[in-house]
């Protein structure tokens, strides 16, 4: 088994060996406590759903329906396509539909799995940590979120947080005056995404009425005051629908710096053309995405619910526990009592366990010494052992060669609650 030069494990999937999972229990546990003081409440949703959930919504674009899980729900002879879920905020959704209803304000937060088909090596389980505000109207829900995420990032101690801003109605409008088809407007999204700036000019050719050239728009960065004022001068005339989200954009970012929280503007980081409606933004440490969400006012209709305005982020916890690794840890790990029983005898062994259930009652971490454990550095160790019919109990600090002997259990019980 230990040659064999094929991992046992499906590609594209990850094991979380201890020293990662405290990363990234730390992470869970900051992202829950900054949630819970902004008033925001825990939910879970179904690893399963419905396909007809994402395609009849067509929230999710072709290329990403083109990824997702999907199977035969089995039952008898009849059954319904499902999905492992390739998305969370679809799924928050039909929970607000189904459960809350008419209710809102409604804050929620989660740490769960998605599953998107990738290929190659390439991730195909992710673990987001995300948040969704549902009834709450542009632009203080835009606000709330944004100095939220960047509330969790800096409560992790990540160092400098950048935040980009953007508006997912400047490409909307551009895109939509073209007069192109939505899949065709959403393949030439993605191809400036992916860089292809000779798009541009393929937009151009069909916007005869522009007086600035499209580079002006999604290529440059800014930030407010003189950037948007060029932008509303140049491409209002053309487009006069482009003059919502920039009104909307400029109210968001003008908050944002009267509030101290530095941002940049840039038209292209919006990741998913159908998804969002309003302002969007990203998450950056170090010069990498970590996160990013944005408005989506007309999800909630198209799952079976009235017309809710909505927004929401997500945070990767691959990605931020990847600059968490080389970061100092938040606090050095608790000593740890080690107890080991010298003798297989019942007595003996009911005595170790009933020990280390003293010990951890006071709030101490506590492990039975198995065969191949090995001391750490700072462990108090206990030793137990039967002579004469009697138990015996040895303490000393690891490292130390000084042992202090107890002839009763609670002799030495009082000794450790005494503490050291």
């Amino acid at each position: 088994m230990g040659s064999q030069t094929e991992p046992l494990r499906c590609r594209g999937m990850r094991d979380l060996l201890p020293q990662e999972m405290a990363v990234y229990r730390r992470v869970e546990e900051d992202f829950a406590r900054v949630c819970s003081t902004w008033d925001y409440s825990e939910i879970r949703t179904p690893a399963i759903e419905f396909l007809h959930l994402f395609t009849s919504a067509g929230t999710l674009s072709p290329q990403m329906l083109g990824r997702v899980y999907s199977f035969l729900d089995w039952d008898g002879w009849s059954g319904e396509r499902v999905v492992l879920r390739p998305d969370a905020t679809i799924p928050t959704a039909r929970l607000y539909v189904e459960n809350i209803g008419g209710r809102r304000p409604a804050r929620f937060f989660y740490t769960q799995n998605v599953f998107r088909f990738s290929a190659g090596d390439e991730s195909r389980e992710d673990w987001q940590c995300g948040v969704e505000l549902i009834g709450n109207p542009s632009p203080t829900g835009d606000i709330e979120l944004i100095l939220l995420g960047k509330a969790v990032l800096e409560s992790l101690g990540l160092g400098e947080i950048e935040v980009g801003l953007s508006h997912a109605g400047l490409v909307r409008v551009v895109l939509a005056e073209t007069g192109l088809e939505p899949e065709e407007q959403a393949r030439r999204y993605d191809r400036l995404l992916d860089g292809d700036l000779s798009v541009l000019q393929e937009i151009e050719a069909r916007l005869p009425e522009l007086r600035a050239p499209l580079h002006l728009l999604f290529e440059t960065q800014g930030g407010v005051g003189e950037y948007l004022t060029d932008l509303r001068r140049a491409f209002a005339t053309g487009i006069p629908a482009i003059t919502g989200a920039l009104d909307e954009l400029a109210t968001v970012s003008e908050a944002l710096g009267r509030l101290d929280c530095p941002y940049g503007i840039q038209t292209t980081i919006v990741r998913n053309f159908e998804y969002y409606t309003g302002p969007v933004f990203e998450f950056r440490v170090a010069g990498c995405r970590v996160g990013g969400g944005g408005r989506y006012d007309g999800l909630i209709a198209l799952v079976g619910g009235e017309s809710v305005p909505a927004s929401g982020f997500a945070l990767s916890l691959a990605e931020i526990a990847s600059h968490l690794k080389a970061a100092p840890a938040a606090s050095t790990a608790q000593p740890r009592w080690l107890i080991e029983a010298r003798g297989d005898d019942a007595t003996t062994l009911a005595e170790a366990f009933l020990v280390a259930h003293r010990l951890r009652s006071l709030g101490n971490v506590v492990a039975i010494g198995l065969q191949g454990m090995t001391a750490r550095p700072g462990d108090r160790l206990l030793t137990i052992e039967r002579r004469e019919g009697a138990s015996r109990y040895g303490l000393r600090n690891v490292g130390s060669e000084a042992t202090d002997d107890f002839t009763s259990l609670d002799e030495f019980l009082r000794a450790a609650e005494a503490g050291p």
